[in-house]
C-alpha cells in the first residue's frame, strides 16, 4: 500500500469524524472503488465523499470498496444485472470495449455537454484520456493513473562504480548495468541486477518493450493485434537474454507483488513497477535511490496504466447530473495534485503541477514528476475487445517462453492466431 502524507489522513480523520450533516439528500450516488476494505486509501476516499457532501448536501456518495479491479469488475456486473447499481465506478482503463460492448456506460460526452464540461473533459492528459475515447465519444475520465518507471539503488550502482545519478538510458546500457549489479555469493545470487515482473499481467510490462522496439500490440479500434510483429519478437527476446545471456535477471517468472520487497530488501538494483509505487517505496527504502524514464530501444515507450471512473446506464437523470458534479469536484487540480503526492500515482492533468501543493511536492522529491515527464512517450495500455480473454493468451505466451516452455517465436504465433480468432467478430468486413 501507497504511504499516505500525515497531513492528508489528518484531514481525512477530521473529515469523518465532524458531526453528521442535516440533510434530506435528493440523490444518492454509490461508487465501486478497488480495493479491499480498510486502509489508508479507503480514508482518503471516505473524507472525499465526505467534504463533498458538506459543500452539495442535496447529493449522497457512497464509496464501495469492492477489492481488485478484476473483484471491482464481477460484482458491478453482478449488482447491474441485479438491478442494484452502482451508478460509477473505478475500473481498469482497459475495461472499456468489453463495458461498451456489454452496453453498461454511457459516454461522459453525451452528458458533459456545456462549455465549461467540455472543457474539463480536454483538461486530462491526453496519454490517459487514449484508452477512453473510443468511436468519438469519451467513455472515462482519468483518476487512478499511473505509467511504469524504473527504479534504482544508487548505493548498490557505487558499490561496482557505477555513476549513482546516470540511470541505464538504453537497452544495452541496462543489460551491463544489470550484468555489473548482480552479485553472487556462494553459488547463488545475492542481488539480481534488474528485475521485471512476469506475474499478474505481464503484458503490461512486455509492451513497454514492445513499445520500446518500435511495435505496436493492436490496433485503436480493438480489432485486430500484432503480436508475431518483428519488433515485438525483438522485445520478447531481449526479456529472454537478459536472464539466459547477461546472467543478469532472474530465470522464469519474477513476481509483480514480491518486486518491490525485493527492491526495498537489496536483492534487487534496478526494477521496473508501476509509479504507484512510489510513495511506498520512499517511505521504506533505507538507501538513495533514483527514478527514471524507462531505457529506450529504438525509442522510450510505457503502456499507461490503471483505473478510469465509469458511468453505468443505470444511472438516472438526476443521477447523471450528480455524478458529472461530483467528477468535475473529485478531479480538479487541487485535489489531482493531493491524490498524486499521497498515493504516488500520477496526477492526471497539467494544471494539477501548477498548484503550489505539487511545486513544492515536485521542488523536495524531484523523482514525482518522472512519470509526468514520461508522458510524451506513452501509448495506450493494450485493450481490445474480449480483452480478458486476448490479454490472456499473450500472458500464457509469455509466461511460457519466459520458462523455456516454448520458443518465443511459436509463442507469440499462438498468442497472435488466438487473439484473430476472439476479434474476429468484431471486425467489419
Amino acid at each position: 500500500m501507497s504511504r499516505i502524507s500525515r497531513r492528508s489522513l489528518l484531514a481525512a480523520s477530521a473529515s469523518l469524524a465532524m458531526p453528521a450533516v442535516t440533510r434530506a439528500a435528493s440523490t444518492a450516488l454509490s461508487f465501486y472503488f478497488p480495493v479491499a476494505v480498510g486502509g489508508p486509501i479507503t480514508r482518503i476516499i471516505d473524507g472525499y465523499a465526505a467534504d463533498f457532501m458538506r459543500m452539495h448536501p442535496e447529493i449522497e456518495v457512497k464509496p464501495i470498496y469492492a477489492g481488485s479491479y478484476a473483484d471491482t469488475l464481477t460484482k458491478a456486473r453482478a449488482a447491474l444485472k441485479a438491478g442494484q447499481g452502482p451508478e460509477l465506478a473505478v475500473l481498469l482503463s482497459t475495461d472499456t470495449f468489453s463495458l461498451i460492448d456489454e452496453d453498461l456506460i454511457v459516454p461522459f460526452s453525451q452528458i458533459a455537454t456545456s462549455a465549461a464540461d467540455r472543457e474539463w473533459l480536454g483538461s486530462f492528459y491526453g496519454a490517459f484520456l487514449r484508452n477512453g475515447q473510443i468511436g468519438g465519444q469519451t467513455w472515462g475520465i482519468p483518476f487512478q493513473r499511473s505509467t511504469i518507471v524504473l527504479y534504482w539503488n544508487k548505493d548498490a550502482f557505487l558499490s561496482v562504480g557505477l555513476d549513482p545519478d546516470k540511470p541505464p538510458q538504453n537497452w544495452a546500457e541496462q543489460a551491463t548495468f544489470a550484468a555489473r549489479l548482480t552479485k553472487r555469493e556462494g553459488g547463488g545470487v545475492a542481488r539480481w541486477g534488474l528485475q521485471i515482473p512476469s506475474s499478474g499481467f505481464p503484458y503490461w510490462l512486455y509492451q513497454a518493450l514492445a513499445t520500446q522496439a518500435g511495435a505496436t500490440l493492436a490496433n485503436p479500434e480493438g480489432t485486430r493485434t500484432f503480436f508475431d510483429a518483428p519488433g515485438c519478437l525483438a522485445a520478447l527476446r531481449y526479456w529472454i537474454e537478459l536472464a539466459e545471456t547477461h546472467k543478469a535477471h532472474p530465470p522464469g517468472i519474477v513476481e509483480w507483488g514480491t518486486t518491490p520487497r525485493d527492491f526495498l530488501e537489496g536483492k534487487a538494483a534496478m526494477i521496473w513497477t508501476t509509479t504507484g509505487n512510489l510513495s511506498n517505496i520512499r517511505a521504506n527504502a533505507r538507501f538513495p535511490f533514483g527514478v527514471a524514464m524507462l531505457p529506450a530501444g529504438q525509442r522510450r515507450g510505457t503502456p499507461t496504466g490503471g483505473g478510469n471512473f465509469f458511468l453505468f446506464k443505470s444511472a438516472n437523470a438526476g443521477q447523471r447530473e450528480a455524478a458529472l458534479k461530483f467528477l468535475r469536484w473529485v478531479s480538479s487540480p487541487e485535489r489531482a495534485a493531493q491524490w498524486g503526492i499521497d498515493t504516488g500515482y500520477v496526477a492526471t492533468r497539467p494544471d494539477a503541477w501548477e498548484t503550489p501543493v505539487m511545486k513544492q511536492y515536485v521542488t523536495s522529491f524531484p523523482a514525482a514528476a518522472v512519470a509526468r515527464d514520461q508522458l510524451p512517450f506513452a501509448v495506450a495500455e493494450l485493450s481490445t475487445h474480449d480483452n480478458q480473454r486476448v490479454t490472456q493468451a499473450l500472458n500464457d505466451a509469455l509466461q511460457a517462453a519466459l520458462t523455456g516452455r516454448k520458443a518465443p517465436d511459436a509463442a507469440l504465433a499462438e498468442a497472435q492466431a488466438t487473439a484473430t480468432r476472439l476479434l474476429r467478430p468484431y471486425q467489419k468486413s
